[in-house]
C-alpha cells in the first residue's frame, strides 16, 4: 500500500497578499520594528523589517484594513519567525508574527477584509512529508 502525499505547508488558514500600512512596537523597548505588512491571515502576519528581532519576543501591532483602509486591527503579537532574506525569493528581511489577543469579533471582521484577496506567492519548493524519504 502507497503512503498519502502529504504537504509540510498545510495551513489552518490562508493567508493573503496585501501591502498593508502597519505599526509594529517591541514591548521591552517600544521600538517601532515595522511599517508595511506584505501578507495577512487571521492569524497572523508578515512584516517588513531592519530591526533585529528575536524569535518569541513579544509586540504590539497596530495594522489598517486591506480593503478600505479605514478601520484599524490593534492586538498582542510574539514574533514566531525570522526571515533573514537569504533566499532567492525572498523579498528582503521580514518577521513572521503570531496574534494572541485578537478577539473573535475582530478576527470575523479581518475575514470578511480578506476574502477574495489573493494568496502569496511561494517562495519554496513544495516539500513532501517523511512518507517519501528513501
Amino acid at each position: 500500500m502507497r503512503p498519502t502525499l502529504l504537504r509540510m505547508n498545510q495551513r489552518s488558514t490562508i493567508r493573503r497578499a496585501v501591502r498593508v500600512e502597519c505599526q509594529v512596537v517591541r514591548e521591552r523597548d517600544f521600538k517601532l520594528v515595522g511599517k508595511s505588512a506584505i501578507d495577512l491571515s487571521t492569524r497572523g502576519m508578515l512584516v517588513e523589517t531592519n530591526a533585529r528581532v528575536l524569535t518569541g519576543e513579544p509586540l504590539v501591532v497596530a495594522f489598517r484594513s486591506p480593503r478600505n483602509g479605514r478601520t484599524w486591527f490593534d492586538c498582542e503579537a510574539t514574533v514566531a519567525r525570522v526571515v533573514h532574506g537569504r533566499r532567492p525569493l525572498d523579498r528582503g528581511r521580514s518577521i513572521g508574527l503570531a496574534f494572541h489577543s485578537m478577539g473573535d469579533a475582530m478576527k470575523r471582521k479581518l475575514f470578511e477584509q480578506l476574502r477574495g484577496l489573493m494568496p502569496p506567492s511561494p517562495t519554496r519548493p513544495v516539500r513532501f512529508g517523511p512518507a517519501f524519504a528513501s
